[in-house]
């Protein structure tokens, strides 16, 4: 049986931390004026083991998920990760990784004959102008592209709302510089609105957490590198699983564990944002990965 929230959302989508460190320090997770030389990056007693984290996601299969996605922090920093790939390549399950080494990285996957997405955070001020040219990039290499809207994700990027580029803008200069038009969601709790090119060239899309909240078809979890489960992106605090896994738990002592977690979500942040939610210390982009 398939485990539902408390408003039916049902849990389809994992994404797994394996490693709360990268090799970057963009503004938007991870800046560097806070990640400094003091910061504590987990130790790798701390983080569980790929044995781990694939019985983990066993049991989030056996309620359900039907994609798992690997992150970080850069994921391709946790060594050997590729043991780790081969061990969740044996579940029944869309498997994808999220990394950061940016046009060699599409070029890799591309010529290996992978499907490619890449995400842009528009911020206003800082790459807005660059929204036309970046689409025109990604569209004449074949890659679907995702812009992001600037979402108050943990307290160190100094959000404020008047950073934020509305989708509705950024669709605004596609459509006035390449013409675009709608395209139907592929299934539910699809985060990206879909826009294809008319002239045939592909498709674009855009995601609007802050000014159009899709939090009521929302059917994701998240597991950090040291095994704490989060049920949405701006949560507070997660429910620690790894506790179990070293306490012995069973399997089916785990998986009821984690459908009771689900069975009492509550949670709509972005449906909520105001004055007052946004200023809460919620989890941190570069911890859980996005």
């Amino acid at each position: 049986m398939d485990a539902l929230d408390t408003f039916g959302r049902p849990l389809r989508d994992l994404r797994i931390s394996v490693t709360d460190r990268c090799n970057f320090r963009c503004v938007y997770c991870m800046p560097k004026e806070v990640y400094g030389r003091d910061h504590h990056f987990l130790e790798r007693r701390e983080l569980l083991t790929f044995e781990e984290i694939t019985r983990v996601a066993r049991t989030f299969v056996s309620a359900g998920v039907k994609k798992i996605r690997i992150t970080g922090g850069e994921p391709l920093v946790r060594r050997e990760l590729e043991l780790l790939i081969a061990q969740l390549a044996e579940l029944d399950v869309d498997l994808t990784l999220t990394t950061k080494r940016v046009l060699d990285g599409i070029d890799a996957a591309s010529a290996a004959g992978l499907p490619v997405k890449v995400n842009a955070v528009i911020k206003r001020g800082v790459n807005d102008e660059q929204i036309v040219p970046l689409a025109g990039f990604f569209r004449e290499r074949g890659h679907t592209l995702r812009f992001i809207e600037y979402m108050d994700v943990g307290h160190t990027n100094g959000w404020r709302l008047d950073d934020v580029v509305p989708a509705k803008e950024i669709v605004a200069l596609l459509d006035d510089a390449f013409g675009v038009e709608p395209a139907e969601a592929l299934y539910r709790g699809e985060v990206a609105q879909r826009w294809r090119y008319k002239d045939g060239k592909g498709e674009v899309g855009v995601i609007a957490s802050v000014t159009q909240p899709f939090c009521g078809d929302c059917t994701r979890a998240r597991l950090s590198a040291e095994g704490k489960l989060f049920t949405c992106l701006f949560a507070v605090r997660g429910h620690d699983l790894r506790a179990l896994i070293r306490g012995g738990a069973s399997d089916e002592e785990l998986e009821t564990a984690l459908r009771t977690v689900w069975g009492g979500r509550a949670d709509r942040y972005s449906d909520l944002r105001s004055a007052a939610t946004t200023g809460l210390d919620k989890v941190e982009m570069s911890y859980i990965g996005g």
